[in-house]
């Protein structure tokens, strides 16, 4: 309507005042984006966490937040919202304004729910932005000592001749422990059976303690375990082998194809500005850059990553059809 009127062209002494206000509306046009963009962020921004306090999500969700209000300029603080394997706060992530003010620290349990748990209020490439990964982590397989276990190898030979016989602890069903052991049962062709619980902590307990056979874990909290002999490693799960246990192999040495890691990103609701989304890819980025980050995560088994919003969107798509792959072939259903 704007436009229809300043496409008029009055007479006398209402055209100065007339051109005064259409270059006014043109100019506010396009750039109004562009500006609030430019002065993102003008308040305080929150970070949405859908897993609980004390995890490796909300570790490093806590020490992102730090660094992005030390380097935009306002405060940046972490909500733990868990709850029905993540949904609970990634549903309150997509209601929420477009404005770049409210964001989903997300991991790769939210890849493995877009086929996992398909009835959702919500669908994540639809619904949501990528902006930044953060860092991913390879896992390690550990087996109680007693199982008589020492390879990769043993393991498939012992489950073929054992079928159900193995079983394996999860933090629950979904999460990236649960999913690497499924990947693992369809890869190798094994049965082994699955023993969720409602958290990684009573997991690792109960295969500490003998009552369930293996695990893959967080090789910063297992390393300790492995080192007293409590439990057996086997192998870790990336494409390489960890750098916190060199002399392992990778799973994948035995199984070829193999690869299961945790992984860490941001989020934004659909609609936020691309330039804000660029905005936080950038100062990310620069963030997990930082050779004292890179150093500090890296003892803790966390390697950064740095790609693009588009390149995090292919990354985000090939991750799940990755795991739909894992869920059709493994047939896993959530009980």
């Amino acid at each position: 309507m704007l436009n229809s009127i300043c496409s008029r062209r009055p007479r006398g002494r209402a055209a100065a005042l007339f051109a005064t206000l259409c270059v006014l509306t043109w100019s506010a046009g396009p750039s109004a984006t562009t500006a609030r963009a430019q002065d993102y962020p003008a308040k305080r921004v929150t970070i949405i966490v859908p897993f609980a306090a004390g995890g490796s999500a909300d570790v490093y969700g806590r020490i992102l937040a730090q660094h992005l209000q030390q380097d935009l300029g306002q405060p940046f603080t972490v909500e733990n919202r868990p709850g029905a394997g993540a949904i609970l706060g990634t549903e309150a992530v997509k209601n929420a304004p477009p404005d770049g003010y409210t964001l989903l620290l997300m991991s790769n349990t939210h890849t493995v729910n877009e086929t996992l748990i398909p009835k959702k209020s919500y669908a994540l490439m639809r619904d949501l932005m990528p902006v930044a990964p953060i860092n991913f982590a390879d896992l390690v397989l550990v087996t109680r000592p007693k199982l008589g276990i020492s390879s990769i190898a043993d393991l498939i030979k012992v489950s073929k001749e054992k079928p159900g016989g193995v079983t394996f602890a999860s933090s629950g069903p979904g999460t990236p422990y649960h999913m690497a052991g499924e990947m693992f049962k369809a890869m190798a062709g094994v049965n082994i059976v699955h023993v969720p619980y409602r958290g990684s902590s009573g997991a690792r307990t109960d295969v500490l303690a003998g009552h369930v056979d293996m695990m893959f874990d967080a090789p910063t909290t297992m390393v300790q375990f492995v080192k007293s002999g409590e439990v057996q490693a086997l192998a870790t799960t990336g494409k390489t082998k960890s750098a916190d246990m060199p002399d392992l192999p990778t799973v994948g040495d035995t199984v070829p194809g193999y690869e299961a890691v945790i992984w860490l990103g941001v989020m934004a609701p659909r609609g936020t500005p691309a330039a804000i989304i660029e905005k936080l890819n950038a100062s990310i980025s620069k963030i997990v850059r930082q050779p004292d980050i890179q150093a500090s995560w890296k003892k803790q088994g966390a390697e950064p990553m740095v790609m693009s919003p588009a390149q995090f969107t292919d990354y985000m798509n090939a991750d799940i059809k990755k795991w739909a792959d894992v869920i059709r072939l493994s047939g896993v259903k959530l009980d």
